[in-house]
């Protein structure tokens, strides 16, 4: 699998920041004097000019608040700047780094000290001028709501109207451990981070507080991190992703990039067959073969010239029968196939999901599981055997709540925990849908897709990853069947932001993500140049 940003907890973070002092001998004034001059820095560039600016520092009791008196001081030895600084808190209640640089922010003036409440109500409309807000009071450590006198300092800061907001770390008032909003928050226009992000930078609704955000080294080797134990939880970068954006080769074929066989559609529900179909030939499949109900293989045809058909025995219903299994007829299909995907539009008939389960126990290629094709193992799942065969699951919470027993809202409070133990019972990679698609690895490794946007909540975009997913996999058999997940989902979000933009959010449809994924391509190989 290729190598992702790692997606820390705060007792992570706090873990590292200790093994980079006492194990990488990295001195701990020297991460935070780093970590105030990344702040700085970003602010000068994202900011300029800064002298036109009305700043306010606002830093609290711990180390991020010593980031902060760190950001204050510098911009104050830059260019003759003047922010007001406040410390909320007894200047006498630092400790170690942060008093450190409380007396070193002292030389050029001390920061006003806001204790209590009492002593913020006296001062805080002479703030409401602020253009510029440094938030340094609380960082990662937050674990509960905020309440009393931060709660009210938090609640007038966001009131500054015009103000730009900057936290250092992460917002005031979010838990770094969950996408949970636990209460009032500080929300930020942008926010830099340090070493890797955390949760609260990457899942909804916490992470649209944060605003834009960055991540900073600030003397941690990257290379180490992998050092530390549990670290299972990546994002997946653009950057990591640039082996989709290779040439093909001159003398290419259509034999070298694999053929995927589709099993899809039913009398009614033919469009899922199709979008499944044109996702896989849009993502390079140099064959493509739909095996359908024989009544609905018509249809089925006119809606693409370029890929192929089979005709599949069928139900009174017009859903695959379980005749379709006589004599090993889907058995010779599958046979060479790089990959066959299975579910789009398959219907619930009785007999069809009876033929989904024996077929995929025992089928040799690498196997794409997704709608119907996980409904026919839906309170059944003890019925599902990878056998140490490549098996990919692409359940939405939904129908991840019926393989699993569970209720959908339990599925998406403990999405991670959910997936991840799912992947490593069942031996399969599973893409658990939804804002933030994870991808689980057997292995226990789960990466988090940051592409998508609300407007793929429309009919048949599901069909399109199953498409683009068999597409890739037909291509990149011998690349680790995570890594072809993982690009999969990624192309698939990338291709339906560049839709979005297009057409809006509402208006948007399948066919149109499945129309920008050569401009997905094309947008991955710029960055590659």
């Amino acid at each position: 699998m290729d190598v992702f940003v790692k997606i820390l907890t705060a007792a992570q973070m706090q873990q590292i920041d200790r093994m980079t002092s006492e194990q990488w001998g990295v001195p701990s004034l020297d991460l935070m004097e780093n970590a105030g001059n990344a702040v700085a820095r970003f602010l000068a560039a994202r900011y300029a000019p800064l002298a036109g600016q009305k700043i306010l520092v606002a830093c609290g009791r711990g180390n991020n608040g010593g980031d902060g008196l760190v950001v204050a001081r510098l911009l104050r030895q830059s260019g003759g700047l003047n922010p007001r600084v406040l410390l909320f808190a007894d200047p006498a209640a630092l400790r170690g780094d942060a008093a450190v640089n409380y007396g070193r922010l002292a030389e050029s003036g001390a920061p006003e000290a806001v204790p209590d409440a009492e002593a913020w109500r006296e001062i805080r409309s002479s703030i409401s001028g602020s253009t510029l807000i440094i938030d340094a009071l609380l960082g990662t450590g937050l674990s509960k709501p905020l309440q009393g006198f931060l709660q009210e300092v938090v609640r007038d800061l966001n009131g500054i109207s015009g103000a730009r907001r900057v936290a250092v770390d992460l917002p005031t008032g979010l838990s770094a451990d969950t996408g949970e909003l636990i209460g009032e928050c500080i929300h930020a226009d942008a926010s830099v981070t340090f070493t890797a992000p955390k949760y609260a930078h990457i899942f909804p609704p916490a992470c649209e507080q944060v605003g834009e955000w960055k991540v900073e080294q600030i003397g941690t080797p990257v290379e180490k991190i992998d050092e530390v134990p549990e670290l299972f939880l990546s994002l997946t970068c653009r950057e990591d992703l640039l082996w989709l954006a290779a040439p093909r080769r001159l003398d290419s074929h259509k034999g070298l990039y694999g053929h995927a066989l589709i099993i899809a559609g039913s009398v009614g529900k033919t469009g899922a067959a199709a979008l499944a179909a044109k996702g896989a030939l849009r993502a390079g499949a140099g064959l493509v073969t739909v095996a359908t109900p024989e009544s609905a293989l018509p249809v089925v045809a006119a809606l693409g010239m370029e890929f192929m058909t089979e005709p599949l025995p069928e139900t009174p219903s017009g859903t695959v029968a379980l005749a379709a299994l006589d004599g090993g007829r889907l058995d010779r299909l599958a046979e060479g196939q790089s990959v066959v995907a299975i579910g789009p539009g398959l219907g619930s008939h009785p007999e069809t999901a009876e033929a989904i389960r024996q077929f995929v126990n025992r089928c040799p290629a690498p196997v794409v599981l997704d709608a119907d094709g996980l409904n026919a193992f839906a309170g059944r799942i003890s019925d599902f055997k990878a056998a140490g065969r490549a098996r990919v699951l692409t359940p939405h919470p939904g129908e991840m709540a019926r393989l699993t027993g569970l209720a959908t809202a339990d599925i998406q409070k403990r999405r991670i925990e959910v997936a991840r133990q799912f992947a490593m019972q069942n031996q399969v990679v599973l893409a658990l849908k939804g804002a933030r698609t994870l991808v689980a690895s057997p292995d226990g490794r789960v990466a988090v897709n940051p592409t998508g946007n609300p407007g793929m909540a429309t009919g048949g975009t599901g069909d399109c990853l199953t498409g683009i997913l068999a597409g890739l996999i037909a291509q990149h058999g011998s690349r680790e069947i995570s890594s072809a997940v993982n690009a999969a989902v990624y192309l698939h979000g990338l291709a339906g932001d560049i839709a979005a933009a297009h057409t809006g959010e509402t208006s948007m449809i399948a066919g149109d993500l499945l129309e920008t994924i050569p401009q997905a391509f094309i947008s991955l190989r710029r960055v590659s140049e």
